[in-house]
């Protein structure tokens, strides 16, 4: 049987294991994020987008990944810190995963295999961000460097609920 969203799981930065099931009937953006990235300051504009849409029915669920150029180096506490205290984010985080290769979390395996980039479907960078619509359906997944505004106009137009 073929995969589907709500049937993967992953552990919060709290420890706590979270089922993607959590999140039916929500628009989820999926975004692998690094706190010493260039792109790092778009946590600012995801929390914004966050908390514009929230209402609306979106969810980001950030996932840490270290696979970029030792970009996201610390622990889950220093990174659930960071998060809060540099850029006031308060959408679900989740414990440093892989993103690519062999140890790949189950979510970003089947997320690049849905939604395969233009040359691989290996994540490119940090802050590779993707759309789940609210059945649970891959149905976009942007660069690392389209910023969370311009994402924002993508839902308002296409997605969600007014």
């Amino acid at each position: 049987m073929k995969a589907h969203f709500y049937d993967f799981k992953a552990k919060t930065l709290q420890g706590k294991e979270t089922g993607m099931d959590a999140f039916k009937g929500k628009t989820v953006l999926v975004v692998n994020t690094a706190s010493k990235c260039g792109l790092t300051p778009q946590f600012e504009g995801l929390e914004a987008l966050y908390r514009k849409h929230k209402d609306n029915g979106l969810v980001i669920l950030g996932f840490p990944s270290n696979q970029f150029a030792n970009q996201e180096p610390g622990d889950d506490k220093s990174i659930a810190e960071g998060c809060l205290i540099n850029y006031g984010v308060t959408f679900p985080m989740f414990s440093k995963i892989d993103v690519n290769g062999p140890d790949a979390h189950p979510l970003y395996k089947y997320l690049r295999s849905e939604l395969p980039g233009i040359f691989s479907n290996n994540i490119k960078w940090n802050f590779t961000k993707f759309l789940i619509d609210a059945e649970g359906r891959p149905v976009k997944r942007f660069s690392p460097t389209t910023k969370p505004e311009k994402i924002g106009e993508y839902l308002e137009k296409k997605v969600l609920k007014k």
